[in-house]
């Protein structure tokens, strides 16, 4: 029999923390080592303890739960999920600075504490937990030295697709955050992400980038310079006629990372780029691959720097990656791509 996840949680809220701990107990899967009613107390805990897994709320007294991120990444690194409500956009983007910082997950809290609302939120929970305790530990890194661009015959994008899921946010700021204001093409999105959390993460995307950010509710027309996020629930779809759609989700990805590079490939050719990054499972292989047989432009984040190497390994050993790259790499890969496509229209 495998050994148990060991948890500690950080939640400041009693009734939430007892909760909580009751939940996780349940289950055979998981031994709940601690509990802390903030920062600190987690910090302390993680020093003494050592657990697998903590469950970080965002909101805590003396110590916040981005505070005890970064300082647990730096003194005692385990894997955190953030566990914090959906009620307000500021706790939203707390969350998301919180996952630049080390955190993996963002994981809605439940409106209620009853045993109904909260029993199968906590199933959830639990076998979040038990995914995330497979993902290996990731300390702070020397930022690698970017690799040499990938070499193409046909240089020119008009459209970029970014397909992410765990340990996606802080890979997308990053890249985001390096690209220029007056970026020549639009940017699409498919961030593997929990419902209700989509605005706080164009919130806080939008405070590390000199990019417009914008959330796609209906036919939207696409700009260069701009950034587009699915809706909640939603997968994200580019059209031939120059617009985004929001369409009903396809499969278990939401959004679905095979579908927006898949749309890419149609709508735009040899002129589509794409890029899978860090997550777990095979979301956006296929689509990668369906732009490289058009003549695009298909890459993926390296495993060096992936907090997970899953869908960019899938991508890859389906033949649909041209150059794997590191992280700090992929910034300049789209703005060479873009400088290329200016070049040519002149």
């Amino acid at each position: 029999m495998s050994p148990r996840v060991r948890v500690l949680v950080a939640d400041d809220s009693p009734a939430t923390q007892v909760a909580l701990c009751a939940i996780l107990s349940a289950d055979p899967r998981i031994e709940v080592v601690g509990a802390a009613a903030d920062g600190v107390e987690a910090l302390e805990l993680a020093r003494s303890l050592r657990p697998d897994v903590i469950t970080m709320d965002v909101q805590m007294p003396r110590m916040d739960g981005l505070a005890a991120t970064a300082a647990i990444m730096v003194e005692a690194p385990a894997r955190i999920l953030v566990v914090a409500s959906v009620l307000s956009e500021d706790q939203q983007a707390l969350s998301f600075r919180a996952m630049s910082a080390g955190a993996l997950e963002v994981i809605p809290k439940p409106h209620g504490i009853t045993p109904e609302e909260l029993r199968p939120w906590g199933g959830k929970l639990a076998d979040s937990i038990c995914l995330m305790a497979e993902v290996p530990v990731v300390t702070r890194r020397r930022t690698p030295a970017p690799a040499p661009l990938p070499r193409r015959t046909t240089g020119r994008v008009d459209a970029v697709g970014l397909v992410a899921s765990t340990g996606g946010p802080p890979a997308l700021g990053q890249i985001l955050g390096a690209l220029p204001a007056d970026l020549p093409v639009p940017i699409l999105v498919a961030q593997h992400i929990a419902s209700g959390f989509i605005h706080g993460m164009r919130r806080w995307l939008s405070e590390v980038s000199r990019l417009q950010i914008q959330v796609v509710r209906g036919a939207t027309p696409l700009r260069p310079g701009t950034v587009y996020l699915a809706e909640d629930g939603t997968d994200l779809i580019a059209g031939p006629d120059g617009l985004a759609y929001p369409r009903p989700p396809s499969g278990t990805y939401r959004p679905s990372g095979n579908r927006l590079l898949s749309s890419l490939a149609r709508a735009s050719g040899a002129r589509a780029g794409g890029f899978v990054l860090t997550g777990m499972g095979e979301d956006g292989a296929q689509g990668l691959l369906e732009i490289r047989l058009a003549g695009g432009a298909a890459c993926a984040q390296d495993e060096a720097t992936s907090v997970v190497f899953g869908m960019p390994q899938a991508a890859s050993r389906l033949g649909a990656v041209e150059s794997l790259l590191p992280l700090p790499a992929i910034a300049s890969a789209i703005v060479e791509l873009c400088a290329k496509r200016k070049k040519e229209t002149v």
